[in-house]
């Protein structure tokens, strides 16, 4: 059987893959790499050079990332049932392999003697950096530890892989069946036009009549902010804060109580089995951060200054709701609402007003054109390149003489079977030797608005603002100048950093002279007004207290968690997170909310004690932001040293000294405090 998987030469063929091709591709793999690292330990010269061992091995890892990367990207972009279970039949397969190659005391030996050998101090220092991880790694991967706690050590990875990957199905299931069908728009008042274009949609796709209210983020967010039916907002805001828990209209069903449990148990053995007291202490021996205290201090100093704005705001909105809008007590479901008629009432701005200035098409273009006048590239769609979805469309990055860079596909919509939130994941990596050349392609991923009848989509500024980091991420592994693929673009970033270029390409949504590239109206192809871009930007620091309120109590909740020994049961985990929200919150969700049973970002990605980081990353993207605001926010010299001392060098060497060589100091947090309408102490 001819397998397109194993054709890795060339961009993934997606629209041939099929779930039967799945374990057959990675079992070839597999097998080959093990049998080529052998003969390669076996033939090795006593002094290995960097050709000798580092080449060979990353031609190794590139081909079996090429194979899983479509797999991967397809199980959460066009989940199916057959290919969850093919995903999933290869999780441990691919873990025990991970585990064999961090845990081999030969390979680690090698790498050690080319550390030691002569020429090795004259090496160029990214391939020091490599090594030195690689070193790193070999260490907290229990390559000294005995066999019998190796062997554990591989139990845990694997069954670790299986468990994350099932939370993060329960997750996408729950949010998926769940709908509520309206035959009429009688309890949709309130809701835009546009948005009940997107619930007729919706019904239509289902063969009813009518409207239907989902999960996903741009139905659920339209009811949340816009519906004058309470009951409905209730509604909503239940099934979608009751997801994959024992609460709730679905309660029990895709419950993530066991997998979190167990998650949490198991990353607490891995961590004292490879020496440290818990796995907050082993997460940040690979972060900027050096300890979970120094963490803390960060995230209540920012908890300390957001406080007071933060009650006033909450205060603010109680007063309002009862002399405005005639309400009592507010709920959870309801603030959201009741902010967005004070932004209209007091801003005269509604996210809605803005919509008709950022069709999608016009958004993308004036991304693009931001970024080939800060970094001289050019962008240019390629129709012939294959794609899994009709609405997914792929580009090519050029510099200014036309030599190709990177390429990236763009999958902006929400559509079932896609798992929720936006994201950039790599589908193959920078990887230059004497004898090989592979660009780097990005898969850029969103929720947004989907166009509706055949119209134009229309996004809300926070879609664009969404949107823009995601392609953050992507520039800083498309534009990498680094050729090893354990070290280019965002490939062993220390976690802390890794949020810098995302939110640093946040702050050009907020400023005229971006905006006016694309912030054009749908119809009339005007520029946003002056009066409508101002009280945007009156919006800017619009309860940004309460936001970042909001983001301590995560990132707090998160690093508590695995500080301590693992909770043994969900009442431990929901009492703690409730000590959380009695230090640092204002708003207190209902006693059913799960925050915790969706919490992706750590019980299925890779912030678990590590959410602290976009905070963190914010303070240095916030500061290198003001060096363009204080030369210029188009200066080609600003533009030209940011794409070289932070874009371009990926993780050769600490993000710290990236940033200094960029800023030509240390870090501030006076930039951020300034971004967020709070007051530098």
């Amino acid at each position: 059987m001819s397998n397109p998987l194993l054709a890795t030469e060339s961009l993934p063929v997606f629209r041939s893959i099929r779930p039967e091709h799945v374990e057959p591709a990675v079992d070839t793999v597999l097998a080959e790499n093990r049998k080529a690292i052998a003969e390669l330990l076996a033939g090795l010269p006593e002094a290995p050079d960097w050709d000798d061992l580092i080449v060979p091995l990353e031609r190794l890892d590139t081909r079996l990332d090429d194979v899983w990367s479509p797999v991967r990207h397809l199980n959460s972009v066009m989940n199916t049932e057959a290919l969850r279970v093919a995903y999933n039949a290869c999780l441990p397969k691919l873990s025990e392999y991970a585990s064999e190659m961090s845990q081999n005391a030969e390979l680690y030996a090698a790498f050690d003697r080319l550390a030691r050998s002569p020429g090795f101090a004259t090496e160029p220092a990214d391939r020091r950096k490599l090594v030195q991880d690689a070193l790193r790694d070999f260490h907290l991967s229990g390559v000294d530890l005995p066999e019998d706690r190796k062997a554990r050590l591989r139990a845990i990875n694997s069954r670790l892989s299986a468990l994350t990957a099932r939370y993060e199905e329960n997750v996408l299931d729950a949010t998926q069946s769940w709908t509520r069908h309206l035959p009429d728009a009688t309890r949709l008042g309130g809701v835009p036009e546009s948005s009940r274009a997107m619930l007729a949609q919706n019904a239509r796709e289902r063969d009813l009549d009518g409207f239907v209210i989902t999960l996903d983020f741009p139905s659920y967010y339209a009811i949340l902010t816009h519906a004058d039916d309470r009951d409905l907002r209730q509604q909503v805001y239940t099934a979608y804060a009751t997801r994959a828990s024992d609460q709730g209209p679905d309660a029990g069903r895709f419950d993530n109580t066991e997998p979190m449990l167990e998650i949490l148990k198991l990353r607490e053995e891995k961590a004292q089995l490879t020496g440290f007291a818990h796995h907050a202490e082993r997460s940040l021996a690979t972060k900027m951060a050096d300890t979970p205290e120094t963490v803390e201090h960060f995230l209540r100093d920012l908890a300390t200054r957001a406080r007071a704005p933060a009650e006033a705001d909450l205060e603010d909105m109680r007063e309002y709701a009862r002399a405005s809008l005639g309400m009592g007590e507010l709920e959870a479901w309801d603030y959201g609402y009741v902010a967005e008629k004070i932004r209209a009432d007091r801003l005269g701005l509604s996210q809605e007003m803005l919509k008709p200035y950022f069709p999608a098409d016009r958004v993308v273009g004036g991304l693009f054109g931001l970024v080939e006048r800060l970094f001289n590239v050019r962008i240019t769609a390629d129709e012939n390149v294959e794609t899994w979805h009709d609405d997914v469309r792929y580009y090519v990055i050029r510099d200014a003489g036309g030599d190709e860079r990177a390429g990236f596909y763009f999958d902006l919509y929400a559509r079932s079977g896609k798992r929720g939130g936006a994201w950039m994941d790599v589908c193959r990596s920078r990887f230059v030797s004497r004898d090989h050349a592979q660009l780097p392609v990005a898969y850029m991923t969103c929720n947004s608005t989907p166009p509706v009848d055949g119209k134009a989509a229309l996004f809300t500024h926070d879609e664009v603002v969404t949107l823009f980091h995601e392609f953050g991420h992507g520039l800083h592994h498309m534009l990498t100048r680094v050729d090893h693929p354990e070290i280019a673009g965002i490939s062993g970033v220390e976690w802390d950093a890794v949020e810098l270029p995302s939110q640093f390409m946040e702050n050009w949504c907020w400023e005229r002279e971006a905006l006016d590239l694309f912030a054009r109206h749908h119809e009339t192809g005007a520029v946003m007004p002056e009066d409508l871009f101002e009280r945007m930007q009156g919006t800017r620091h619009f309860q940004t207290a309460l936001q970042l309120l909001r983001q301590v109590e995560f990132a707090l909740f998160d690093m508590r968690l695995h500080s301590g020994p693992a909770p043994e049961s969900a009442a431990a985990i929901q009492e703690l997170l409730d000590r959380v929200r009695d230090e640092v919150a204002v708003i207190r969700p209902p006693s059913f909310n799960r925050f915790q049973h969706g919490f992706a970002h750590i019980f299925a990605g890779g912030y678990a004690a590590g959410y602290y980081s976009y905070k963190w990353a914010e303070v240095l993207s916030a500061d290198a932001f003001a060096r363009f605001e204080e030369e210029g926010l188009f200066s080609a010299e600003v533009g030209a040293a940011y794409l070289q001392e932070i874009l371009e060098v990926g993780a050769s060497r600490p993000a710290l000294e990236s940033f200094k060589a960029f800023r030509g100091r240390e870090p501030s947090i006076d930039a951020l405090l300034r971004h967020s309408g709070l007051e530098a102490a």
